[in-house]
């Protein structure tokens, strides 16, 4: 799916919100790349990272959630109410998710001090669930916007999230 970068002032205020000292770096999913491409003004792109990909939802992809539901109900809310390892047929579960997306931000602030991630929602839910310590199920909770700033610090001794879902 491709993004829509029409609102051409709204990309202006988020690149401009954003650190210009940072390197940006993609999902490697076209409606990322896209955005990340638009926003990104100066500062050093890094090559996309497929690590930063959405959730792969296996058989339940492109799929209404109506069909999903009459087929596999009972899995699909128990999806979605007790995220962790369970995951749709041939998909991946939230902590699977979790893991990979946490690998490639390790990797990332090993290499860099300051980074712009241009990513999903799932993989920025699962940066927000690990940086305050919550369950996936309250990270679930939170709903982020398309082309929203979600701040996410680190240091030696943990993280802390000042904002979420900020548009600017």
């Amino acid at each position: 799916m491709a993004a829509d970068l029409s609102d051409t002032a709204a990309l202006a205020r988020l690149g401009k919100a954003l650190p210009e000292d940072a390197v940006v770096v993609s999902s490697d999913l076209a409606r990322a790349a896209s955005t990340a491409d638009a926003i990104q003004g100066s500062r050093v792109r890094l090559p996309h990272d497929p690590r930063l990909r959405e959730i792969h939802m296996g058989d339940w992809e492109g799929r209404s959630w109506q069909d999903v539901d009459a087929e596999y109900g009972d899995w699909l809310r128990r999806y979605y109410e007790q995220p962790g390892d369970i995951a749709p047929p041939a998909g991946e579960s939230w902590n699977t998710l979790s893991a990979r997306v946490w690998e490639a931000l390790e990797a990332l602030l090993s290499q860099h001090q300051c980074v712009v991630a241009v990513a999903h929602m799932g993989p920025i839910l699962c940066m927000v669930q690990r940086a305050q310590g919550i369950s996936a199920y309250d990270a679930l909770g939170h709903a982020i916007a398309p082309l929203s700033i979600t701040q996410i610090n680190f240091s030696p001794t943990g993280a802390y999230v000042p904002v979420i879902s900020h548009l600017p």
